[in-house]
């Protein structure tokens, strides 16, 4: 007796090869059933309301604002430098002698500036009150100027 030409595997592959390609053809099938060709125009319109969402209803003319376009900036607005005084106070919440830098806690603004040992005018230790500059390096802003203050 000879075996036959297809094992079990071949079989199973056949029909469920057989099987995918009827679900897809029944697919196909329901999708020309239930497409909606031929919509009107308006049915395929999409409006955007005056808070920017889309909506299906026109929005309402009395609704609509004008806009300037010298108003528009584009990219980030230029920094405008002010009347403030460029001395600041502030106190030295660290310092270390050794490695030649420390922090300085602005007074008006709060925030924490570097200072090097090269911008000292006199030496300071931490909780001493000071008097600077400030100039941004590469890194934030940076302390220059620094001495005590009366």
């Amino acid at each position: 007796m000879a075996k036959s030409g297809q094992t079990f595997n071949k079989k199973e592959k056949e029909k469920q090869r057989a099987k995918q390609r009827q679900e897809k053809a029944e697919k196909m099938e329901e999708r020309k059933a239930n497409a909606k060709k031929g919509k009107s125009l308006d049915e395929m319109m999409a409006y955007i309301d005056e808070n920017g969402n889309i909506s299906s209803t026109p929005p309402d003319p009395s609704k609509r604002r004008t806009i300037n376009v010298e108003d528009i900036e584009i990219g980030v607005p230029k920094y405008e430098v002010g009347e403030e005084d460029p001395i600041r106070t502030g106190i030295v919440s660290f310092f270390n002698e050794g490695k030649g830098f420390g922090f300085i806690k602005d007074l008006q603004t709060g925030e924490s500036v570097f200072v090097h040992v090269n911008q000292l005018l006199e030496r300071v230790v931490e909780n001493n009150k000071v008097s600077f500059e400030v100039e941004m390096g590469p890194k934030g802003p940076n302390a220059v100027n620094v001495k005590k203050a009366l």
